[in-house]
């Protein structure tokens, strides 16, 4: 977790600057090397410590790497992706826009969680806005948090296998 920690400094530093790639250390003495890529239209950042090898990638323009059999939700607008690597462990970040209702696309989220073996943990209604979430086998986990807004659900989407473990 603190690789991931690291990495997300990296980019906030990464996304705040004008450098195109650049080093920065953590307080712990680890190196964290960022790059801007403007071929993407996203921000890529990636830190090497003992406990091995951790990426970041984010951005408007960057693909959606979910695992296991999830999707972006059909007809969606992207808002941003963030993906996270490290060592074999995965995990995705989707921030979403739709015309479809909060229920409509948790009803989606939730089936397709369901058949990559999550089981649903939390599942919560407030002010018309939907809240679903759970874990499965080998650290899965995965959130839904969709709201409405003017007109549109705005909606974020977790999804990871074995990060935070």
């Amino acid at each position: 977790m603190r690789i991931i920690l690291a990495s997300t400094m990296a980019l906030a530093l990464a996304a705040c600057g004008s450098e195109k790639s650049g080093t920065i250390e953590t307080e712990d003495g680890e190196t964290a090397e960022y790059t801007i890529d403007d071929s993407s239209g996203g921000v890529t950042a990636s830190i090497e410590t003992e406990d091995g090898t951790a990426t970041m990638q984010t951005g408007e323009n960057v693909k959606a790497d979910l695992p296991n059999g999830f999707s972006v939700y059909p007809g969606a607008t992207i808002q941003s992706v963030t993906n996270v690597a490290q060592d074999g462990d995965k995990g995705s970040l989707v921030m979403l826009e739709s015309t479809d209702s909060p229920q409509k696309i948790a009803d989606h989220y939730r089936k397709e969680a369901e058949a990559a073996g999550i089981s649903i943990e939390m599942d919560l209604t407030v002010n018309d806005g939907k809240m679903i979430g759970g874990t499965g086998e080998n650290g899965m986990s995965f959130s839904l948090n969709a709201t409405p807004s003017e007109g549109t659900t705005q909606a974020q989407l977790m999804v990871s296998e074995g990060l935070g473990n």
